[in-house]
This record gives structure tokens, C-alpha cells and sequence, in this order.
């Protein structure tokens, strides 16, 4: 089975709960970051997230935010909404790029190591005044992953503000393993399925503005979500997924994977070439 999300939908519960799994959080050694600090490597075992980190310049992401509307425009003339773009450097090269950019990669790689696999892009844009919320969840309940290594990085296509609904993480929840949660229906105006439950138990609330260009890192494992658009503002970030090569995909999720650095015998992932459609 091939999936067209990045996230698992109800479906797919069933067939990633049977998946054996090693579910933990593998901290980072590194004594000679490339990028990062050390500091920054201390926050990101600690924390579990680590931002905001600077990428684009001002004209490079009025690019891209251009390309987007028009990726959005699309999307919405064949009926869908604005947070269906998914598995988005399948289907468009501009997003292929940017899972690819060695700005983006080099964070990374000083976080996971020199073989990494990008295998997931997805929109998440908030239209002004929309009122959905990102509820509290971890990606890895989401991904048949094993083990959970990967990081997802929040790409700011528009600046990410308190009153446009930016992401809130809960620091240190990362350190728990899998937390039990409740499933949710979209008519509850949660964008994805589940909610964890009194989060607070789990770490210390951060909330994370970042401005457009910026990224944010955060593990699998760390507790995060967002509150809804009740501004007259869009709020619009692309996520990007990475893991180590040594990481095991099931249910056919190895089919996504990019050789984003070294790797290059990595046979569990065959990598996806380039679209040739931007």
C-alpha cells in the first residue's frame, strides 16, 4: 500500500498499531556539529524542538509563498481545501527542492547523521478566520516508522504568530515514549484525528512564532499542536520529514523517501526522483 498523506488517516490505524516498533527517543551525539552549536545540540536532546533557525531570505520566500498561492489555487478549483497538499515532492519540484535544500538538509544532518532520508512534505495553511486547530498529537502515532528517529521540519511560508494560530510545543514530552490519546472527528474542527489529553503532565508549554523563511525542528516524539486562525492573516507552513537511512519504513512508506545526504545504498529506500511538474 502506497499512502497519499503524511500522516495516517483512521484506515490506517489498524495496520501501523500491528507494525513492531522501537519507540523511544535516540538523543544526539555529535562533538562536531556542522551547523548547530553545541548548545543547540544540548536544547534539541533536552527540548526535543530546536528554533527558530534562519533559511530563506525575504525575496527567496516571497517565491516561494507565490508558488504556493498557486499550488492552493489548484488545489482549491478540484475541490479541496488548504490542508490537502500532501506528500506534495511526489506531485511538484519546487517542494521536491525545497525537502533538498542543503541549507534545510545541513540542520538536519547535524541532528541525525550524515545518511538522512527526506520522506514527507505537507502543507498545514490556516485560512484567516478559519477556526480549526492542530490538536495536541505526536507525529510518530502517525508513521509506520521504525525506529523513531525522525524530525519534522516547520518551514514558515507566512510569519507564524500568536494570533494567527503558530505551533506550541510541549518541551521535554518527547522523553515519554507513545502517549496514550483520544480520537476526534474534522466536525470537532480538529485538522487531524487525535488529541492528547492534559498535555501538561508531559513538559513545559513553549509557543514558537517564527518569522517567513525561518524553520523550527522538532522530534516524533514531542507533544505539539496549534490553536486556531482567528485572525485576518493566512498562516501557512510546509512540514518537511526526515529520518536516518537505518530507519525501516512499513506499509510501503519507503516509496516517499529522498536521499537528502550520503546514503547512497540505502536499498530499504529506492528514492523518488525529482516531479517533473513544478
Amino acid at each position: 500500500m502506497q499512502p497519499t498523506n503524511d500522516f495516517a488517516i483512521i484506515p490506517d490505524r489498524a495496520s501501523i498499531g500491528s507494525v513492531e516498533r522501537e519507540i523511544r527517543f535516540f538523543p544526539t551525539h555529535n562533538d562536531a556539529p556542522r551547523v548547530l552549536s553545541a548548545s543547540d545540540i544540548e536544547a534539541w536532546n533536552r527540548d526535543g524542538y530546536l528554533g527558530p533557525l534562519e533559511v530563506y531570505e525575504a525575496a527567496e520566500i516571497a517565491e516561494i509563498r507565490t508558488y504556493f498561492d498557486q499550488l492552493l489555487a489548484q488545489a482549491i478549483s478540484e475541490g479541496r481545501d488548504s490542508y490537502s497538499i500532501s506528500s506534495a515532492h511526489l506531485k511538484h519540484g519546487g517542494v521536491w527542492d525545497m525537502l533538498t535544500n542543503p541549507r534545510i538538509v545541513g540542520y538536519v544532518s547535524d541532528l541525525l547523521g550524515q545518511d538522512v532520508v527526506g520522506w514527507g512534505a505537507h502543507f498545514f495553511c490556516k485560512m484567516p478566520g478559519d477556526g480549526k486547530s492542530v490538536d495536541w498529537h505526536q507525529d510518530c502515532s502517525y508513521w509506520p516508522l521504525t525506529p523513531t528517529k525522525a524530525v519534522t521540519v516547520w518551514l514558515a511560508i507566512d510569519d507564524s504568530t500568536l494570533e494567527n494560530g503558530c505551533m506550541e510545543v510541549y518541551n521535554g514530552s518527547h522523553q515519554f515514549g507513545l502517549i496514550d490519546f483520544e480520537t476526534s472527528d474534522s466536525e470537532a474542527g480538529n485538522v487531524l484525528d487525535q488529541s492528547v489529553k492534559h498535555p501538561e503532565k508531559y513538559g513545559t508549554l513553549q509557543q514558537t512564532p517564527i518569522r517567513a523563511g525561518q524553520i523550527s525542528i522538532h522530534s516524533d516524539l514531542l507533544v505539539h499542536g496549534s490553536a486556531p486562525n482567528r485572525s485576518k492573516n493566512r498562516r501557512c507552513g510546509l512540514t518537511l520529514r526526515y529520518c536516518p537511512a537505518d530507519v525501516t519504513a512499513y506499509l510501503g512508506w519507503n516509496a516517499k523517501g529522498v536521499v537528502v545526504r550520503g546514503a547512497a545504498d540505502a536499498l530499504d529506500w529506492p528514492g523518488a526522483p525529482r516531479p517533473m511538474a513544478d
